[in-house]
């Protein structure tokens, strides 16, 4: 086997943080040990989920605020913070806290559109009537533009507090994380619309389908139409990669069983969006590889995110965590930061 023009610098993984909902502490605090397992392990990144009426994280900020003070050194990110439930200045305001925490460790992946379970959670999120309510891309401009930290009013304006006259800007600011803002991208026009505003792009599994029946000739084109609007900011890959060398006979049989029941969707468009899935890639690290090794987006992008399935148990993540750190990952180029302890 052969990675031939594969060169992964960057490897990250994105955990579901699940949870039984009679006891969300214990799922919450083993979701927390798998951010500092995969420190341990030299992931370069860490990214956590933002999902609404299910037992996961809902709140991502508040989550990877506990997550900097159990960390120190592996990058956390947001894939991604549906930004139509959210204020575009308070949301500014957590993850500028979640940063300075973190002493600038945050990435922050958001996407635009009408949000799951609008017509639920709506009413309860805007007090009041949201049929009419904005969830275009400008929100996502108006969230970047207070990240920014431009002072309020004129150079004449300011605030009293008890620290004395100030002129009034987003607390705390967070210097370079504007820099740090990345768009989850699933169709030609976000992904051109994320390179024309200067944000980095998340592509991973599902993507629309335009133009053709084919996963990777549509991801393809994403990402040229991406690069193709000037930028030269980052493009981060995810994939379902679950490898079971170290695990035992009944969990490898459910990894299979898992992959199995996802694998119809994979086989045509799904929807009116046409939605296109790339199929989940579970199996012992010499089958992983090779098919890691014939994937055509590999070779156009030089960082990897690890997507963890939601059905799975601690230990099982970790196993993945492990194989994948030490079987898989340096036979893409990667290779563990100085002073981090590779997988063994």
């Amino acid at each position: 086997m052969s990675g031939g023009d594969i060169s992964i610098s960057h490897i990250g993984f994105l955990t579901p943080g699940n949870y039984s909902e009679d006891d969300p502490l214990s799922g919450l605090e083993q979701t927390l040990q798998q951010l500092q397992y995969g420190e341990e392990l030299g992931f370069d990144s860490a990214w956590v989920r933002q999902r609404h009426l299910e037992p996961g994280i809902s709140s991502a900020s508040g989550f990877l605020a506990a997550a900097t003070q159990r960390t120190s050194r592996i990058e956390l990110g947001t894939a991604v913070i549906p930004i139509g439930y959210e204020s575009p200045y308070r949301l500014a305001e957590d993850l500028a806290t979640v940063d300075v925490l973190s002493r600038g460790r945050l990435n922050i992946g958001v996407s635009a559109g009408r949000p799951p379970h609008a017509e639920l959670i709506g009413p309860l999120a805007f007090d009041g009537d949201s049929t009419s309510y904005d969830f275009s891309h400008d929100r996502v401009l108006r969230f970047a533009d207070n990240l920014r930290g431009a002072y309020l009013g004129d150079d004449e304006t300011f605030i009293k507090t008890p620290f004395g006259p100030r002129r009034p800007r987003l607390q705390p600011y967070a210097n370079g994380l504007i820099d740090r803002v990345w768009y989850g991208g699933g169709s030609q026009r976000s992904a051109g619309w994320a390179g024309r505003n200067g944000f980095n792009l998340l592509t991973g599994n599902v993507i629309t389908g335009e133009g053709t029946d084919d996963f990777f000739v549509a991801q393809s084109r994403l990402i040229e139409t991406y690069r193709d609007s000037g930028t030269q900011r980052r493009v981060a890959l995810g994939r379902v990669i679950v490898p079971f060398d170290s695990a035992d006979a009944p969990t490898r049989r459910r990894y299979r069983d898992y992959a199995d029941g996802r694998h119809q969707r994979t086989l045509s468009p799904q929807g009116e969006r046409r939605t296109l899935f790339a199929r989940d890639i579970v199996g012992r690290s010499e089958e992983i590889l090779e098919r890691l090794f014939a994937d055509p987006i590999l070779p156009e992008v030089s960082e990897l995110r690890l997507e963890l399935p939601y059905e799975f148990e601690h230990e099982e993540y970790r196993q993945i965590l492990h194989d994948f750190a030490s079987r898989i990952a340096p036979e893409l180029g990667w290779k563990a930061q100085p002073g981090i302890r590779a997988a063994s």
